[in-house]
């Protein structure tokens, strides 16, 4: 078995942009979005024979509880567009319609969504293969034996050995490596001066980032090149560091709850399907859609 727990947000941002805003529904709203995600859905239901799903989705996109504890989290991005925000609703209503699971939150991101259920299932179902799809590198921190990370939009999957490959550190160490170099995309400060390949280097020596606050003093003995600054920057900027790991840390208890058996994919509601359909004009996708249900059986 397998279960597909999928980050909504990046394909839905991805759609948007890449769709031509053209793509509208009768009454002239934006619908380019629900188009370009209900195509990514079909892709990945066809292409992976997914069984067991979860979508999640972020309903704020720019805050969470992170900026209850550092209000600049994330402050840098600009706010979606409107012609967006507007079709965040229908996004979510057609993967109901497809028979998907669906899950979402003002206070919580996806990530967190997706991190509090995947925890309860790997216990229910232990044997289970888990699929992370995604294109955010947080996640890289919940891949495991039995869980990967894979980005559908540019076909690449890590285990383990993978994001080891492509961070340098375990994927236990994710969260303390954004604690160390800090994560430009989402505003978390890190320790100043302190980039990514110096935090995989601190990290092949030491634990965790509390291991390394621990015994800053002995991180200057460390075999690494400038490690009596490093051991410096880190007795200065604890504080900041740590700061920094509990807004990378994924959280496990967002309103998500589901067992495996609530996860698995059900029949179209094509009476609820064609009603979105046909209020966004989609009827190509409502095709592809009816042809995709006859080759399953639903």
């Amino acid at each position: 078995m397998r279960i597909h727990l999928v980050d909504s947000s990046p394909y839905i941002f991805r759609a948007f942009f890449s769709i031509p805003p053209s793509v509208k529904a009768p009454d002239g709203i934006p619908a380019n979005a629900i188009y370009g995600f209900g195509g990514f859905l079909l892709k990945l239901l066809e292409d992976e024979a997914v069984s067991h799903i979860a979508l999640a989705f972020d309903r704020s996109l720019t805050t969470s509880f992170r900026n209850d504890i550092f209000p600049e989290y994330k402050a840098q991005r600009e706010l979606p567009p409107p012609e967006l925000e507007a079709q965040l609703n229908g996004c979510e209503e057609l993967g109901q319609a497809l028979g998907l699971a669906t899950f979402s939150s003002t206070r919580y991101e996806a990530e967190d969504l997706l991190g509090t259920l995947l925890g309860p299932l790997a216990q229910e179902a232990p044997d289970a293969h888990r699929v992370l799809v995604s294109s955010d590198k947080d996640l890289a921190q919940l891949v495991d034996g039995r869980t990967e990370l894979f980005d559908l939009a540019k076909d690449v999957r890590y285990d383990a050995a993978g994001v080891r490959e492509k961070f340098g550190v375990e994927p236990s160490q994710i969260a303390d490596y954004l604690a160390l170099a800090g994560d430009s995309v989402d505003n978390i400060p890190g320790v100043p001066g302190i980039g990514k390949k110096t935090a995989a280097a601190l990290l092949a020596h030491r634990q965790d980032l509390e291991a390394l606050l621990a015994d800053a003093a002995g991180v200057a003995d460390l075999p690494i090149r400038g490690a009596k600054s490093l051991a410096k920057k880190l007795t200065e900027h604890a504080d900041v560091a740590r700061l920094s790991k509990r807004l990378a840390v994924i959280a496990d208890d967002a309103p998500a709850r589901a067992e495996v058996a609530d996860l698995a994919v059900r029949p179209v509601d094509f009476d609820r399907f064609g009603a979105l359909t046909e209020r966004w004009g989609f009827t190509r996708f409502a095709q592809r859609v009816r042809s995709f249900a006859e080759k399953r059986g639903a």
